[in-house]
């Protein structure tokens, strides 16, 4: 069982380490996304990072039933292997869209058909982008995802 998240607040992203391997790329990944963002660097970054080595190992699946309950997150962003071993420290971010119990047949369907992307990878500095327009719901996050596949390495850059 993964520990309860406490103390963050609702407008600061969300970001679990679950790899304990390097702590130089987790110390860089700290340093990236603790920068200011936007175009002129006009926004101090708002982060609440968890490092808890009962985090260790968690899977997407299983860090996304621990944030369940949490109603007014929309998206995690994951510091995992693939995280501390790439140059660019890109983080997983994992949709926690609540899904609709009510939901039309045919909506239905087409989501069988079709399913939502649930995950992509991001350079720790677009999370403060992706965080914020996800919050808002200026953007969803399947358009993010889209962003991210069309790159070749498959990682959403900041724009």
């Amino acid at each position: 069982m993964l520990p309860e998240i406490v103390g963050r607040d609702e407008f600061a992203a969300l970001i679990i380490r679950t790899d304990y391997d390097d702590e130089a790329a987790w110390r860089a990944v700290v340093a990236e996304v603790s920068r200011p963002w936007g175009s002129d660097g006009d926004y101090e970054a708002d982060v609440h990072l968890v490092d808890d080595p009962a985090w260790a190992g968690a899977t997407p699946e299983a860090v996304l039933i621990a944030l369940r309950p949490d109603d007014e997150l929309v998206v995690v962003f994951v510091a995992d292997s693939a995280t501390m071993q790439s140059a660019h420290h890109a983080l997983l971010a994992l949709d926690l869209a609540h899904e609709d119990e009510d939901l039309d047949p045919m909506y239905y369907q087409e989501l069988i058909d079709s399913p939502p992307v649930r995950e992509f990878r991001t350079t720790p500095a677009a999370v403060h982008d992706v965080h914020g327009n996800l919050s808002i719901g200026n953007m969803d996050f399947e358009e993010f995802a889209q962003e991210a596949f069309t790159d070749p390495e498959g990682v959403l850059r900041p724009i």
